[in-house]
């Protein structure tokens, strides 16, 4: 029988007993926070690698390896000394005994006892294998991949976002685990900072109360509790992964330059302890000091692909403002020197929230101004000089909606004879609730008619995107799961489209193109 981990909270927390269930809940020991993780379906690898181990940012002469040493991975503090050394080893083979690199890191506690990594010296389009050896015990044997150098015929590499650890298991992760792809990408989302009262989230009480976190120790509990489903460390382990983040990260819909002290706080904690739990390769000059990580980053694929990471939450404005910005001054000149030099590649953007407009209705107004929605100025400013550069294939990936949509891109999207510059795909959620049939059934068209440059909506599943690249085509194979109670739950290409090199606009693959969907326009 599966374990239906959200009907679960969700019947405790009505019941007023959500503390006797909930991990974080305080009063229990670090042994019985984990009894009752696992009583969710959560276990951890064995000590003190219980959190796994990842790679991230793959370069073709550099990769970023990292792992936390958790003992105790939902204790507030771990039982350890101020300093572990930990070796750390790079092979050629998976047994680890044709080593290429290897060395030893202090892991401290002022950054959780975390261990980033950069190996250098690296061969350009390379699988690796990589462990941690530390307190006498060693890690699992994960797997990494360079970037190539030269010219290659394929990239295929995974998107995945918002995966609420409270809605259901990760096996759209264990999908990812099992794709022959060369990286993942992940939209934002990773965690979720609020409680649960009664079953709806809030953002009012603290994590003792099965609510929301706000100091380094909630963080790095939360990120540990979400590590604790085993689909995520395998997908970790499996591929390097290049990332973003978007609100949950810190609290829902922030912006990074508002607020006052107590908020700066919160924010602060939550950006040490998502990089503390992160494969994520920081400028820090390794003295110790916290991080204050840079997100955005422009990476190629064997000149093939050009991705473009963004960063959509640390140096925006409020929204809605005439002069509003999403990007910030020096990320918005950064991206566009970057699409008035742009080589010949397709230019993919990791984009945490939707780009294209959505209107509700016709003529309504936009649904969710927390997208780039909320900063229209800067939105045309972007895409109109994407037209008058002449970049062309430009595919955006993105996160955040819990549903699957397919747009073109246009510098005016109220003016259906502005140019279509290009495509974004947004990915289903691993787990995290999207709306109910009834509401997609109903809203699917609406939005359709509202929205002339929306090709297709479909937000009754639940997984990831698989991309596939080559120098003629962009393809987009959505996968879905069957079922979030079932963490073995076997996925299937729900459907594909595709955009043709040198041809702006996607077409849906006639092969899948009756499968289910809440609007499609034919």
């Amino acid at each position: 029988m599966t374990l239906n981990r959200r009907d679960l909270l969700r019947a405790a927390g009505a019941a007023g007993a959500l503390g006797a269930v909930w991990p974080l809940s305080a009063g229990l020991s670090p042994a019985q926070a984990r009894e009752a993780a696992e009583a969710l379906g959560a276990d951890y690898d064995p000590a003190p690698f219980t959190l796994g181990v990842a790679s991230g940012d793959p370069q073709p002469s550099s990769v970023l390896l990292w792992t936390r040493l958790a003992p105790e991975p939902l204790a507030a503090e771990q039982d350890l000394p101020e300093i572990v050394e930990v070796r750390w080893t790079v092979a050629t083979d998976p047994a680890l005994r044709r080593v290429v690199a290897r060395g030893t890191v202090a892991a401290s506690a002022t950054l959780g006892h975390s261990v980033h990594v950069p190996v250098h010296g690296l061969t350009p389009g390379r699988t690796y294998w990589y462990a941690f050896k530390a307190l006498g015990r060693t890690s699992r044997v994960g797997r990494t991949r360079t970037a190539p150098s030269g010219p290659v015929s394929k990239v295929r590499f995974a998107a995945a976002n918002c995966q609420a650890f409270h809605d259901g298991f990760y096996a759209a992760h264990r999908g990812i685990a099992r794709e022959n792809v060369d990286f993942v990408v992940h939209l934002g989302d990773y965690i979720y900072e609020h409680g649960q009262v009664g079953g709806v989230p809030a953002d009012h009480v603290r994590d003792h109360e099965g609510g929301a976190v706000f100091t380094v120790a909630d963080y790095r509990r939360r990120h540990a509790l979400y590590k604790g489903d085993a689909s995520l460390r395998e997908a970790h382990a499996a591929h390097p992964w290049f990332l973003t983040w978007d609100d949950h990260e810190v609290v829902n819909d922030y912006s990074g330059t508002g607020g006052g002290a107590p908020f700066l706080q919160r924010r602060a904690a939550a950006y040490q302890a998502w990089y503390e739990n992160m494969p994520h390769r920081d400028g820090a000059s390794g003295d110790g000091a916290l991080p204050d990580p840079v997100i955005h980053r422009r990476r190629g694929w064997g000149g093939l692909l050009e991705l473009t990471v963004l960063d959509l939450r640390s140096y925006r404005s409020a929204q809605n403002l005439k002069d509003g910005t999403i990007l910030g001054a020096e990320q918005k000149a950064w991206l566009k020197q970057g699409i008035s030099k742009a080589p010949d590649a397709w230019h993919v953007w990791a984009n945490s929230i939707m780009l294209s407009q959505l209107r509700g209705r016709p003529g309504g107004s936009y649904m969710f101004t927390d997208q780039w929605d909320g900063f229209l100025a800067e939105r045309r400013e972007v895409l109109g000089h994407v037209h008058s550069s002449g970049l062309e294939d430009l595919v955006v990936v993105t996160g955040d909606w819990h549903s699957a949509f397919v747009d073109d891109l246009r510098p005016d999207f109220d003016d259906t004879s502005s140019p279509v510059v290009g495509t974004e795909f947004t990915a289903h959620s691993v787990t995290s609730g999207a709306y109910s049939a009834s509401w997609n059934a109903t809203n699917g068209p609406l939005m359709g008619a509202a929205n002339p440059h929306l090709k297709y909506f479909e937000g009754n599943r639940y997984g990831y995107d698989v991309y596939e690249v080559t120098p003629e085509r962009f393809s987009a194979h959505m996968r879905v799961i069957g079922d979030l109670r079932d963490p073995a739950s076997p996925v299937t290409t729900l459907t594909t489209f595709h955009v043709d090199r040198g041809k702006a606009g996607s077409y849906e693959d006639p092969a899948t193109k009756n499968s289910p969907a809440q609007y499609r326009r034919d």
